[in-house]
């Protein structure tokens, strides 16, 4: 398995066709892969691999991703994608440096699946809910620490089935700041006009962080006992 900063791989070394491959993903990770530029497709093909094809999420509807990434990279062998009729999924092939070909469907190769770091969890639960379910059944409440953090938790948020969506961002009324869960330092910060200030209401219950799902997608202060969809990190790293 290689982690990026947003995502995963993971090499499935059974045989299937596109179709199975895909199916496999998305019941057991997030989908076939989806190679967004040279670094991820390096890090593809430099995986210690050793089977001559790999299927990816690429599919001939236009050359479109299986998982709806709207990524333009593309890494074609010179002599592909020939347009062939029969040859509609693409495939990486490993001994030239994961170069792409068009192949038949129906072919039977081993492939490469992708878990995105970030999840979005459509049930409205408390601060603290949200916080212990992500513990329970992920690793935790995302922390966004940085603008490139900030900006997969926005693609995220707007799936969202509520106007603001929680982060693992907390106010101590004790010490009077704010801080992640994760225990990061707070040195990004994105707050909307008028929130995070160091003297927060603190009655009748601590207030804790959200992100608008909408909007400008800045993050507000709000009660921790409202209830909201949240984002979950899946993996470490």
């Amino acid at each position: 398995e290689k982690n990026t900063q947003t995502k995963s791989y993971v090499f499935i070394n059974e045989a299937k066709s596109w179709y199975e491959a895909q199916s496999y993903c998305r019941k057991h990770h997030t989908d076939l892969a989806s190679v967004r530029n040279q670094i991820e497709n390096q890090q593809i093909s430099s995986a210690g691999i050793t089977v001559e094809r790999l299927w990816i999420g690429l599919f001939n509807d236009s050359w479109e991703w299986s998982d709806q990434s709207s990524s333009s990279f593309r890494y074609w062998n010179p002599s592909q994608p020939d347009n062939n009729a029969l040859t509609k999924c693409a495939a990486a092939s490993v001994k030239d440096q994961g170069q792409w070909e068009d192949i038949r469907c129906e072919e039977q190769h081993p492939f490469i699946c992708h878990e995105n770091k970030l999840i979005l969890i459509q049930q409205n639960l408390t601060w603290k809910g949200a916080l212990r379910y992500c513990r329970e059944n992920h690793v935790d409440l995302v922390s966004v620490h940085s603008e490139e953090i900030q900006l997969w938790v926005k693609d995220v948020a707007q799936k969202a089935s509520t106007d603001h969506v929680w982060l693992g961002l907390r106010h101590t009324c004790t010490l009077s700041f704010w801080f992640w869960m994760s225990g990061e330092s707070f040195c990004y910060p994105n707050w909307a006009p008028g929130n995070g200030t160091e003297g927060e209401d603190c009655s009748p219950v601590e207030r804790t962080g959200a992100v608008q799902a909408r909007g400008d997608q800045q993050w507000v202060s709000l009660p921790e006992n409202q209830t909201l969809n949240f984002i979950c990190i899946r993996y470490e790293g």
